[in-house]
């Protein structure tokens, strides 16, 4: 049986408590919502601080103001609510594991989503046997061993859809308050993923009313629950009204995949297929060549990875498909 180590358990009241503790934890201590992720990864060894603080008594993490939606919001609480119902935020909330997990995980969790991979995501002593990899306490990327760097994969279901719409994210901490775009808080990197410092918290997430826009998410995975997403396809368009009235014109679009890189990967060939063109069957076609050819999955999750690959082109098309049908 996995068991978590020991640590002290720390539950401030506001954001500057918060950011005090974790100032006086040093690189001992991280911060945790739901716990979802962290707690599994301290039981495997993954992560090992020595204070745990706990953000979900902090009001400010709760709070619903319009468009903009604290980070502690649980993703069963997201899915539902009115304002997101029906929208690719709450689709993606609600594709996201089971929903005893959902309970407990947050929106600002999943989009801090550890990276994850078949040689990392593993007990302690299965990694010792391999002697660990790069991203923990090893020196190699099992994925690709001439790798200078660790191939990790982003798993977030949520982030693709933020970096999608062009959400921004409220970072509060010792240094003061900060507003990044969703598309800079990521990197394309397995072991710092994020732009994010660790003495930083994420309090908020600031969503753009809808506009002339719309977004879907799909999501490839074994089992229709419970499974981490092997592909995930955000897909925005903003359109307009074409000469005839019939017709729809792509002003904007954005295709963002989720499963085939360590960041939420945005491909600006697929919406430059689209931009300027009529929203129909060629145009979509185009979009899912073009974001086929720079998805590059490798081979450290679920199925075959050129069949992977090989889907991107397949979920893109439906998820254009689907925007089609509703505009």
């Amino acid at each position: 049986m996995l068991r978590l180590p020991s640590f002290r358990y720390l539950q401030p009241r506001s954001l500057a408590e918060a950011v005090r503790m974790k100032a006086d934890a040093g690189p001992e201590g991280m911060f945790v919502a739901g716990g979802t992720d962290l707690y599994p990864n301290m039981k495997r060894r993954h992560q090992e601080p020595k204070v745990v603080i706990s953000l979900m008594r902090i009001p400010e993490l709760q709070a619903l103001d319009g468009w903009n939606v604290g980070t502690c919001v649980t993703l069963t609480a997201l899915s539902n609510l009115p304002t997101f119902q029906h929208s690719a935020v709450a689709t993606a909330a609600r594709l996201v594991s089971t929903p005893l997990l959902r309970n407990m995980g947050t929106l600002g969790g999943n989009l801090c989503l550890d990276t994850r991979c078949n040689y990392y995501n593993q007990s302690y002593e299965w990694r010792k046997s391999i002697d660990f990899c790069m991203k923990k306490d090893g020196a190699i990327c099992w994925v690709a061993p001439s790798s200078p760097r660790c191939w990790a994969v982003s798993s977030s279901d949520v982030a693709p859809v933020m970096v999608a719409i062009g959400a921004e994210y409220r970072l509060m901490g010792p240094q003061g308050e900060r507003i990044v775009p969703a598309s800079r808080f990521y990197n394309n990197d397995g072991i710092n993923y994020l732009t994010k410092q660790p003495d930083e918290i994420l309090v908020e997430v600031r969503l753009p009313a809808p506009n002339g826009w719309d977004t879907v998410y799909h999501k490839l995975r074994r089992r229709g629950s419970f499974d981490f997403p092997v592909l995930g396809v955000a897909a925005w368009i903003k359109w307009e009204p074409g000469a005839g009235g019939r017709e729809r014109i792509v002003q904007d679009a954005r295709i963002v995949l989720g499963g085939v890189a360590s960041y939420p990967q945005e491909v600006p060939e697929a919406a430059a297929a689209l931009r300027g063109m009529t929203f129909g069957a060629d145009s979509i076609a185009a979009a899912a060549e073009a974001a086929y050819r720079p998805s590059k999955p490798m081979d450290n999750t679920d199925f075959d990875l050129s069949w992977r690959k090989q889907m991107t082109r397949v979920y893109v098309r439906r998820a254009l498909d689907e925007l089609q049908r509703k505009s």
